[in-house]
């Protein structure tokens, strides 16, 4: 039986529960391929399955945490290798692959129904699922976030419709969620005001914001200045603040309550790739981690000052 290193999520709790282990290597099934990972991400999404931490308040959080256990499993997640993006090659397919081939350079979600796998050496997925030839234009520790922190970023915006000349707002443009949101709101044909801390206001300008505003410094709801479209990228926004700044035909969008509206599907991170290879879209990089300190990586995310995104090379 072949073995690969993979980080297991031996219960819920802090970054130390996440444990470099010597697990068994997938085979792929005959609609599989089997994709040798060169990176992934520590993405907040993870580290909220992994502490068991909603992240919605103290009391909806409450409330929330026993749906979490019957969703991802009760003392700790079923799937323990966690991992919601990859980027890699793929070294083996099913008898019945047709889509890809071995060699084939790829990116894939591996978020849809809580499949996860990404920290580990080594993972099978189905030859229909999300995954597509990774950008040609760009490095594994480039692509692997798209799939997450892009995809998510462009299905949440399609949700607004947005239209040229519009005035869209993002709240936290400078994490994974909000550097894809500002770039893609831009491509749109947005004008876009970039909410986010000092330290990161021209990083934000780089990205093609058209404005920046300094939440330490100015809250963006006591100016007159309205918008068609707010999206809170990190769901922080308190509700008394939420319609304030919005127009009347205005769309407020928020990361946790909100959902996507649409199924992602291959052809979304498709159209990523495309974005991407005609320098539209870039990915912003703050750290990168070895698989072997996972638990450094889940730390710097847990403190909630990440710039874009936190990459694992495997």
């Amino acid at each position: 039986m072949e073995k690969m290193k993979a980080i297991v999520c031996t219960k819920y709790g802090p970054p130390e529960v996440l444990k470099l282990k010597d697990v068994e290597k997938p085979a792929p099934r005959d609609n599989e391929v089997l994709i040798k990972i060169y990176a992934t991400t520590a993405h907040v999404g993870d580290a909220k399955v992994r502490s068991l931490k909603p992240g919605l308040g103290p009391v909806t959080d409450f409330f929330f945490k026993p749906i979490m256990r019957i969703m991802l499993g009760f003392t700790g997640p079923r799937k323990k290798i966690l991992g919601m993006d990859l980027a890699g090659e793929i070294v083996e397919v099913g008898k019945n692959v047709k889509l890809f081939k071995k060699s084939d350079q790829i990116f894939a979600s591996a978020f849809e129904g809580f499949n996860f796998g990404g920290y580990a050496e080594y993972k099978c997925m189905p030859e229909d699922g999300l995954i597509v030839k990774k950008p040609s234009n760009m490095t594994y520790e480039e692509a692997a976030p798209l799939s997450n922190g892009g995809l998510t970023a462009l299905l949440f915006l399609r949700k607004a419709n947005i239209q040229k000349g519009q005035k869209v707002l993002i709240y936290g443009a400078s994490g994974s969620l909000g550097t894809y949101a500002v770039q893609f709101a831009k491509y749109f044909g947005a004008e876009v005001t970039g909410v986010c801390s000092t330290v990161n206001l021209e990083m934000v300008k780089s990205l093609g914001a058209d404005k920046v505003i300094d939440y330490t410094k100015e809250n963006f709801s006591a100016s007159s200045e309205t918008y068609d479209v707010i999206f809170d990228s990190v769901a922080k926004i308190p509700s008394s603040q939420r319609k304030k700044s919005l127009k009347k035909t205005g769309i407020y969008l928020d990361s946790l309550s909100s959902s996507y509206g649409s199924k992602p599907k291959p052809e979304d991170l498709e159209f990523i790739k495309e974005l991407c290879e005609e320098g539209v879209i870039k990915t912003v990089i703050d750290r990168r981690y070895p698989l072997e300190e996972m638990v450094e990586a889940h730390r710097y995310v847990d403190r909630g000052h990440k710039k874009g995104n936190v990459v694992i090379t495997v």
